[in-house]
C-alpha cells in the first residue's frame, strides 16, 4: 500500500508522520510548536524545523540527506596552515545566545533573509539550557568573531548554523569542532541542506534511509548533556 505524501498538519500530540511521507522537496509537516519535547522528538527521527516569519512552522526530512562523517573531514592545505598559526581562541558553550543571535543575522545559503525567527531563537536557547544545544565560539581577544551551534543526541550532532566576522573564523571553528567530535566518538554530523562550502570539507549526500540507519546506530551512545569544552590541546591549537 503506497504511503500518503505530505506535508501534513501536525496534531497537538507529539507525533510526526514517517519521514518517507515527505514530499519531493523534503517537506514533511506543518504547524505544531517548538517545545523541547517536540524538537527532541523531531531530531530523534531525522526531522528538523526550517521556516521564516511569513509561514507556519515547517518540518523537513529531505532525501537525500547532506551529512559529514567526522572521519571523512577534509582540510585543505591552506586551511591547515591557518590552523597551525592558531589565530583564534576556541571555546564551547560560553556565548550560546550571542552565537545564535549572530547566526540569525546571516542569510542561509539559497534563502533570502534569515530563518532564525524570534520563536526559533527562544526555542534553541531553551534547548541549550536543557543541555542538548551547544555553541562553539572563536575569539580574538575578547571579541567574538565566529561560531556555530547545533543539537546533540547520542553520537549525532545536528548542525544548525554558523557565522564569521573575520576571514576563516567559521572554518577554523568548524574543523576544530569536528575533530573534537571524532575524539568523542561521534558518528555523524547532520548538515541538512547541501552547500558547496560544507561539501569542500567532505560532506556528502546519502539516501534518507541510510541516514536514518546511521542515526539508529548513533543513538546507541549516551547523549553528552550539559556544558561542553574542548580537550585542552584541541581548543588551544585549533
Amino acid at each position: 500500500m503506497p504511503i500518503l505524501r505530505g506535508p501534513f498538519w501536525l496534531r497537538p500530540d507529539l507525533v510526526f508522520p514517517p519521514t518517507e511521507a515527505a514530499n519531493d522537496d523534503g517537506l514533511l509537516a506543518l504547524g505544531g510548536d517548538l517545545s523541547i519535547e517536540r524538537l527532541l522528538l523531531a531530531y530523534s527521527q531525522g526531522i528538523f524545523p526550517w521556516y521564516d516569519e511569513r509561514s507556519p512552522i515547517l518540518w523537513w526530512a529531505p532525501d537525500p540527506r547532506f551529512v559529514l562523517l567526522p572521519a571523512e573531514l577534509h582540510v585543505s592545505r591552506s586551511l591547515r596552515q591557518t590552523l597551525n598559526r592558531r589565530p583564534f581562541r576556541l571555546t564551547m558553550d560560553t556565548a550560546f545566545e550571542r552565537v545564535i543571535a549572530h547566526c540569525g543575522k546571516v542569510p542561509r545559503e539559497g534563502q533570502g533573509g534569515t530563518w532564525i525567527t524570534s520563536e526559533m531563537l527562544d526555542a534553541y536557547i531553551a534547548l541549550h539550557h536543557a543541555g542538548f544545544a551547544h555553541s562553539i565560539e572563536a575569539w580574538q581577544g575578547d571579541e567574538l568573531v565566529g561560531g556555530l551551534y547545533g543539537v546533540s543526541l547520542g553520537r549525532a550532532f545536528f548542525g544548525e548554523s554558523m557565522f564569521h566576522l573575520v576571514p576563516d573564523a567559521s572554518k577554523v571553528t568548524f574543523v576544530s569542532f569536528v575533530r573534537q567530535l571524532e575524539r568523542w566518538g561521534f558518528e555523524v554530523v547532520d548538515c541538512q541542506i547541501p552547500t558547496e562550502h560544507l561539501r569542500r570539507f567532505g560532506a556528502r549526500e546519502i539516501p534518507r534511509a541510510q541516514f536514518n540507519r546511521q542515526l539508529d546506530e548513533a543513538f546507541r551512545g549516551p547523549t553528552l548533556r550539559g556544558r561542553w569544552s574542548f580537550d585542552g590541546e584541541v581548543g588551544e591549537a585549533s
